[in-house]
């Protein structure tokens, strides 16, 4: 949590937005795994928590735009509960932690809110992802939860998105504090990946360092030999040399601000050199990216840029036919970069994006594409400094996505299918840092892990 001034501001700037009525932050609750006292780790609803700084179950805030009044609702623990959990702050302690002076019991939230409509004010709320919540917002606005999206707040949604995407100096320092917890699990995933090992055991490595720190994972671990399939969160099988490892893994920090990097690994160590030449051509990708990105420029303009250098390399090697910019354009280089660029990151790995990805991504701004696989691209506008982006080009064969288009004959005069047929069986890359947009152009962010072939094999050789 940081200083109450930091969340004073914050909610200052909300205000400072123009909106008129009441603007209600519900926070989370706790998420039974198998019955109401076995939860799951408790994870904040992150506007809520940019806003009123609070980690903890059941807790409400309010600001009153016309006013200025801000009021967190939430119960004092009783004494029931403080023989299973010890003893709690105060709901006003908790309130004058982060700046608010008026602190209510949960109770009298419906009230306020139903007074509030009476008057003809508006209760501006954010869209629900969960089914607790979409429950509690019906109940508080007298609404059938299925006819809550109707209601959902533009207005309050833009400005959310336009204060929480410019990142403050106290959210990159948290952020670099979970990328030198990341570094260390990616460091120990290339000493442990060897020929035998099984994935769960580098997993369980990796998480470890996260869980020594009593944090938490930023999002399921993917480590998989699998690695054509791009959200395989398996852990089943067992390394063998030659295989390449894609490990797409990050730490959230003890704010909940989030990482997101990934690293591919050649298990024996070492590079074969057709995997060299494809490892090579991605890590080209994600540099000629980084070189793009600047302020003002679409990061649909940076995905194509990173999807024109793949086309070129692998048109060298084989791959595909005819100018790069019409294999770009047609959507063909899909079938072996089937995903996008990147995304915000922040509280949320994917920030945000449980507003609307839309929104989030595209803004008006900029319209996703119906291609495929440029359809996947999760941020299209332009950049701002400030913003915390993924960048996260790939290679992968995937036999199925393969087999269906040359059944289809689909682009069947620009990509070579029998020369993709013959990598069948390689698998995945993918490289991925966080980078932060500047005035200037960009950082990575954290702390280097090792990224050059020569880097992660002499990693993985120490």
């Amino acid at each position: 949590m940081f200083s109450a001034d930091i969340y004073l501001q914050r909610r200052a700037r909300l205000q400072a937005a123009g909106l008129s009525g009441l603007l209600l932050f519900p926070g989370n609750v706790d998420a039974p795994m198998n019955y109401r006292d076995n939860i799951y780790p408790f994870v904040q609803d992150s506007s809520f928590r940019y806003f009123f700084g609070l980690n903890e179950p059941g807790l409400a805030g309010v600001i009153d735009a016309d006013s200025g009044a801000v009021t967190l609702f939430g119960r004092e623990p009783d004494v029931a509960e403080v023989v299973w959990t010890g003893p709690q702050p105060s709901l006003a302690e908790r309130a004058a932690s982060v700046g608010v002076a008026v602190a209510r019991p949960y109770a009298e939230l419906a009230a306020l809110v139903r007074a509030a409509r009476d008057a003809g004010r508006t209760v501006h709320y954010l869209a629900p992802y969960r089914g607790e919540t979409q429950i509690e917002l019906g109940r508080l606005l007298a609404l059938p939860p299925d006819e809550l999206g109707a209601g959902v707040s533009a207005a309050l949604t833009r400005a959310v998105v336009a204060l929480r995407e410019i990142k403050g100096d106290e959210e990159i320092a948290e952020m670099e504090a979970a990328l030198a917890v990341t570094h260390a699990m990616h460091l120990a995933a290339m000493r442990a990946a060897r020929p035998g090992v099984a994935e769960r055991a580098v997993v369980g490595e990796m998480e470890g360092i996260v869980r020594r720190h009593d944090w938490q994972l930023a999002y399921p671990s993917i480590f998989s030999r699998r690695g054509e399939v791009l959200h395989n969160h398996h852990h089943d099988q067992v390394l063998a040399a030659g295989d390449l490892v894609v490990n797409d893994s990050g730490a959230a920090s003890a704010s909940g601000y989030a990482s997101d990097i990934t690293r591919t690994l050649p298990v024996g160590g070492r590079f074969t050199p057709r995997q060299r030449a494809l490892y090579d051509t991605v890590l080209a990708m994600q540099l000629a990216a980084l070189e793009a990105i600047r302020p003002g420029v679409p990061y649909l303009e940076v995905h194509k840029c990173a999807a024109r250098v793949m086309v070129e390399r692998m048109t060298a090697l084989g791959f595909f036919h005819g100018d790069a910019d019409t294999i770009v354009d047609s959507g063909a280089y899909a079938i072996a970069f089937p995903h996008g660029l990147g995304h915000q990151i922040g509280m949320d790995v994917h920030d945000m994006e449980g507003l609307g990805e839309d929104l989030v991504g595209y803004g008006g701004e900029a319209q996703r594409s119906a291609l495929f696989g440029l359809g996947y691209l999760r941020l299209g506008k332009p950049l701002k400094a400030g913003m915390v982006i993924t960048v996260e080009p790939g290679i992968y064969f995937i036999p199925a996505l393969i087999d269906a288009w040359r059944a289809e004959g689909r682009h069947a005069g620009l990509i070579d299918y029998a020369r993709f047929d013959d990598y069948r069986d390689f698998g995945g890359i993918r490289i991925e840092d966080d980078v932060l947009v500047t005035e200037q152009g960009c950082r990575v962010l954290g702390t280097p892990i090792p990224k050059t072939a020569d880097e992660v094999e002499a990693a993985m050789a120490g």
